[in-house]
């Protein structure tokens, strides 16, 4: 039988290879390593997706969830009240204009380059797309300025695992309380001084008198920090990998930078860093001859789905002129990612400064070091060279 270990080095170093075994002879998987069933086919995930009432995440969506985050955010309800917090998060986002972050995130992105100009090699992540992406969130967001790289740090602290106790270890609890203590520092000055950041309209949407609770402001606005830093940031840096690893796609990008956003809707379909979420059964469900119980944990493989060729020509080649609709780089069903648009647009300005500054890099490493995380997959550090 195949072993599934989210918590194995070498999945997180290649996990292709094992999907498609899953996806041809155990499409219905029941992993003793994850303790949870796990499923690889596009159409599976796709279903689990739209089935919130079979495949609830009211008991959490990471594969190993932050303390007492269930239920409270918009990644962790099911319908009706995850309606009623998605509108009134995307309220808040619909009534500020995002127009405004073009300017901040070129600035950001020059700056970056300026830091970096000279040099023949350099670190992606460190010295440019965490810092890109913190200055862009801090805007958004509306956080005081200073405590940058904190919390980056704790940020990505908080969506790792401890591959030997299997779980979230006390770094990564102390990390996410850390967050949110700041996050209720900032919520309480904004709400003595509003302004047009998205905390501030968090804590004053309403609709027909309603409004989210003050548990309800505070882990979303923490996990709204947690997922823009480490989930853009983890984006944009495997959208370098990719560039870096196909050199014709990275060429025609930046000759062409309106190749740009089909080039990360195919990143996000190849090889996105959004690679594992769960889910909890709420009945019994019959799959590929496989008996699911009530209560058992479900884990939805995007990074495998996006790889099946039941859904996708020639999955495993990296084509920028593919037009990979139904991709679940940004999830799907009730759960599609809110902030994708934001996300986009972040990365594809991003990507025009750089690739117009540094049109040509390579990989310095032939091995990286992963995010230690059984949900995300992301490189820690991506050493380039021009």
């Amino acid at each position: 039988m195949p072993v599934f270990d989210p918590y194995s080095p070498a999945l997180d170093a290649d996990p292709f290879p094992i999907y498609r075994e899953l996806r041809d002879a155990h499409p219905c998987f029941w992993s003793t390593h994850a303790n949870m069933w796990v499923l690889t086919r596009h159409e599976d995930v796709a279903h689990a997706l739209k089935d919130w009432q079979t495949y609830s995440s009211a008991s959490g969506n990471l594969m190993d969830e932050l303390p007492n985050r269930a239920g409270a955010t918009l990644g962790t309800t099911d319908p009706p009240r995850h309606d009623r917090l998605r509108a009134l998060v995307q309220h808040a986002f619909v009534r500020r204009n995002l127009s405004f972050l073009e300017g901040d995130i070129r600035a950001a992105a020059q700056d970056a380059i300026a830091r970096i100009a000279g040099r023949g090699q350099f670190d992606f992540i460190a010295d440019f797309s965490s810092l890109v992406t913190v200055k862009a969130l801090f805007r958004l967001l509306g956080l005081p300025p200073g405590e940058d790289a904190v919390v980056r740090e704790k940020a990505v602290l908080m969506v790792q695992s401890d591959p030997v106790t299997r779980g979230k270890g006390p770094e990564h609890i102390a990390a996410y309380q850390w967050m949110q203590a700041y996050a209720e520092k900032v919520i309480a000055e904004r709400r003595a001084n509003p302004t047009g950041d998205l905390i501030s309209q968090f804590s004053l949407a309403e609709i027909d008198g309603d409004r989210l609770d003050e548990r309800e402001v505070l882990l979303t606005t923490t996990t709204l920090i947690m997922a823009g830093i480490e989930s853009l940031g983890g984006f944009l840096a495997m959208f370098a990998l990719n560039l870096a690893d196909h050199p014709e796609a990275r060429r025609r990008c930046a000759a062409d930078p309106a190749l740009i956003p089909h080039a990360i809707d195919e990143s996000l379909r190849f090889n996105t860093s959004a690679q594992r979420f769960k889910r909890r059964l709420t009945r019994d469900t019959q799959l590929h001859a496989q008996t699911m119980r009530q209560g058992d944990f479900v884990c939805l493989a995007f990074g495998a789905a996006n790889r099946d060729e039941r859904k996708f020509l020639d999955p495993d080649r990296y084509d920028i002129d593919r037009r990979p609709m139904g991709h679940l780089g940004f999830g799907g069903g009730v759960h599609a990612c809110l902030g994708a648009p934001i996300a986009k647009l972040a990365a594809q300005l991003c990507m025009e400064e750089f690739l117009a500054a540094i049109p040509d890099f390579a990989r310095a490493e032939s091995t990286l070091p992963w995010l230690p995380s059984s949900t995300f997959r992301s490189p820690m550090r991506l050493l380039l060279t021009r």
